[in-house]
């Protein structure tokens, strides 16, 4: 019985430890990390669209914008903008199955 006993208290300062030991590693790490700013915002920068066409959705994904264009002949675009640098990735091109 005696045995248990300690067995029980060795396993209890070793949760209490642990758990002392995780909690300083998440404040260490939470000291650290820098706040959040705007050094990496970009300058203006213009995204050019087809004439007439208007955005129907617009989606945030990450470090990415996508906008969903409706093109006056009926079809769609799909562009990739990076939010990091504010240049066009490219541009997906959806045509209508006749």
């Amino acid at each position: 019985m005696r045995g248990l006993k300690i067995l029980v208290t060795v396993m209890g300062i070793v949760i209490v430890v642990g758990f002392g030991v995780v909690a300083a590693v998440i404040a260490g790490r939470l000291a650290r990390r820098e706040p959040a700013s705007i050094a990496h915002a970009f300058a203006i920068t213009a995204v050019d669209i087809p004439r007439d066409a208007r955005i129907e959705a617009m989606t945030a994904a990450s470090d990415r914008l996508i906008l969903d264009l409706a093109l006056p002949g009926g079809g769609h675009d799909i562009v990739v903008i990076d939010l990091v640098t504010g240049t066009r990735l490219g541009t997906i091109e959806l045509h209508p199955n006749p």
